[in-house]
């Protein structure tokens, strides 16, 4: 339900700052249709905009589109910066945040382009709050500093509203609820004292729902009740679901589940009229809730299903993994555990996936940024050495320029420094991208290993030992034929997931690998695929017997091939493969080939490609400081040759 409620607060924040009527947008219909294409038409588009967000998006995208397409042609710079920022509004709306965040990048560089501290500033915390929808809360944060630090210069209390309208929903965010209190507060002062009642409306709508999460019902029903009212005076049917929506989880927290049921029926019924998923989508859910606390597992299912297709519809990721918890609870109760437990694993991997990829990229992140300023602090050093050295071969030629000879050798020596100096700084700039590619491999091999044996080791564990348990239930259990039936079909099924655990584990990190070398993994890695019955591969190994091949070396050349196979396997139709690998200790020299029947290709389009696959398998041999030579053409089949000095 917290997660449900943030929802809301994203959204609240960026809808109009103040209410339209249906009578006003009837009359800046009517103007529009008397003005001529200039200025005065843009900024009545751009009202309109404003005016139709709220309650009819597909009109207010109509209007905005028209703005900025007009202010373009004008070369009419504050007209294209605000019709812009209310497309990303209406983008928000919709839940679309990353293309939100990728247009207000675009957003800033233009503010930054027209050196206008007002779009600079707005610009900052149109960014802040989009890179906050995305979950970098860091960026968010810093962007809208940024903004209000701007604002607090110009004494603006437009943009002052609008900095601590965005601060307060990323305290939110983070849960810093003290500090969201203290913004909101501030942000409904200065909305107050402009006399601006939409954005009084709103704020106070984002504090009632802090005061929410605090547990503070009192003061949140007492100004929800408020909000509803402001609403329908003004006519805004967004904000008045979204308060009574507050109202349905203040009631579902403290278990009043007839009132909770109530509220949310009307949340359902305006935000089905308004056309808003997300509000719908988000009540639907808390419907399925209140269902499913009722023991009405029938109607929880009804709704949570629904809200879940509404939310794949909108690619909300976190919220379809929210619907499928609360859904494996409904099947749970329904006596349905094959539903319930996929249920149930569906949004524990999202979880288990979503903090993962944020702890390792973080990780990453930093080892990077460790090597690469380590190796530009040496650049730097190079460089300065350069430029003395520079000046005191100045110094020396200017001191001999009568003597020809010491000249022309003074002159001669400087050269043959300068050259050494660059070269030393070419060296350090390979160093920088060797290690920064040495870190990348690292941590993706450590981050597959650790993955690997917690799969095997706790995941794996943990299944056998419930198979175990079921095994000894069923000894001690008296069971009719078809629960016997169903016995054994949850067994087999167990007995799928160990094993398919186990050899997502070996294609992470294979432990014959490590225990046997690369030979022996190669080896049985090539005869899997051929036993699949997916394609014929012939495996060769030539002076691997006593091999002693380092470990960072097996696992990058493993990595390869595996990348060579899957590209036969799924790009080039090839019915057979010829996998040889080959160690000459006389050169000192291990070379990799593989090569296939199929399609072939024309290998200059390589370098158009947009693909990940062979910059990844360039990247790898570069880190072992190998060689690599492709033959390709249509109709003949590919082979690629991989020398390495070991």
């Amino acid at each position: 339900m917290k997660k449900l409620l943030a929802s809301l607060f994203v959204l609240l924040c960026f809808l109009n700052s103040y209410s339209q009527d249906l009578q006003k947008i009837d009359s800046l219909k009517r103007l529009l249709n008397l003005s001529k294409e200039d200025t005065s038409k843009v900024s009545l588009l751009i009202k309109l905009t404003k005016a139709n967000k709220n309650n009819d998006i597909a009109s207010a995208y109509k209007y905005c589109l028209e703005a900025i397409n007009l202010s373009k042609k004008l070369k009419y710079n504050k007209g294209l910066f605000k019709a812009l920022t209310g497309e990303i509004s209406l983008i928000r709306i919709e839940g679309k945040d990353s293309l939100a965040l990728e247009k207000s990048k675009r957003l800033v560089q233009f503010a930054e382009s027209t050196k206008d501290s007002f779009n600079i500033a707005a610009g900052y915390l149109t960014l802040g709050g989009v890179y906050d929808n995305n979950g970098d809360n860091r960026n968010g944060v810093a962007y809208c500093l940024k903004g209000l630090s701007i604002a607090e210069r110009m004494n603006d209390r437009g943009l002052l509203q609008d900095a601590y309208a965005e601060l307060q929903r990323i305290y939110f965010s983070r849960s810093e609820f003290d500090k969201a209190i203290i913004y909101g507060q501030k942000a409904i002062d200065i909305a107050k004292a402009m006399g601006d009642k939409g954005r009084v409306m709103i704020q106070s709508y984002n504090l009632a729902q802090t005061y929410n999460l605090t547990k503070a019902f009192d003061k949140s029903i007492k100004i929800s009740n408020e909000v509803v009212e402001m609403a329908k005076q003004a006519g805004d049917k967004r904000v008045e679901v979204y308060a009574l929506y507050n109202l349905c989880s203040i009631n579902l927290r403290t278990d009043k589940l007839s009132d909770a049921l109530t509220y949310g029926k009307r949340c359902l019924a305006i935000s089905k009229e308004i056309s808003d998923k997300s509000i719908q989508s988000n009540v639907l859910a808390a419907l399925g809730s209140i269902y499913l606390q009722r023991g009405q597992n029938k109607e929880a299912e009804n709704n949570l299903l629904e809200a879940l297709a509404l939310r794949e519809r909108t690619e909300d990721k976190q919220g379809i993994a929210d619907v499928q918890n609360i859904l494996a609870n409904v099947y749970f109760a329904m006596g349905q555990p094959e539903k319930a437990y996929a249920f149930e694993k569906a949004s524990e991997d999202f979880s288990d996936h979503y903090n993962q990829s944020i702890l390792a990229q973080q990780s990453s992140d930093l080892e990077k940024k460790y090597e690469t300023q380590k190796k530009e602090s040496q650049i730097r050093l190079q460089q300065a050495d350069i430029r003395q050295k520079n000046i005191l071969n100045y110094v020396l030629l200017g001191g001999v320029l009568a003597i020809l000879i010491i000249s022309l050798l003074g002159y001669r020596n400087y050269k043959h420094r300068q050259k050494l100096q660059q070269a030393k700084i070419d060296e350090l700039e390979t160093e920088k991208q060797l290690t920064a590619t040495e870190a990348i491999l690292k941590g993706e091999e450590q981050e597959r290993t650790r993955l690997a044996k917690d799969l095997h080791d706790g995941l794996g564990g943990m299944l056998s030992g419930i198979k175990f348990s079921l095994n000894n239930m069923r000894e001690n259990l008296i069971m009719t034929p078809d629960n016997v039936h169903a016995f054994e079909r949850s067994i087999d099924m167990l007995d799928s997931s160990i094993k398919e655990m186990r050899r997502v584990a070996h294609n992470m990190m294979p432990e014959i690998l490590v225990k046997y070398g690369l030979d022996a993994a190669l080896k049985e890695f090539c005869a899997e695929i051929d036993r699949s019955g997916v394609l014929h591969v012939n495996y060769q190994s030539v002076g691997m017997q006593n091999a002693d091949i380092q470990q960072t070396t097996s696992i990058t050349i493993y990595r390869i091939v595996q990348e060579l196979l899957n590209n036969a396997m799924k790009h080039a139709n090839a019915k057979n493969v010829l996998v040889q690998l080959h160690q000459s200790d006389q050169e000192k020299l291990l070379a990799v080939t593989v090569e296939d029947d199929g399609n072939g290709f024309d290998a200059e389009l390589l370098k158009q490609s947009g693909g990940m696959g062979w910059p990844n398998i360039k990247n790898r041999v570069d880190f072992l400081k190998g060689r690599i030579d492709l033959q390709s053409n249509p109709g003949k089949g590919t082979s690629v040759m991989i020398e390495i000095n070991i």
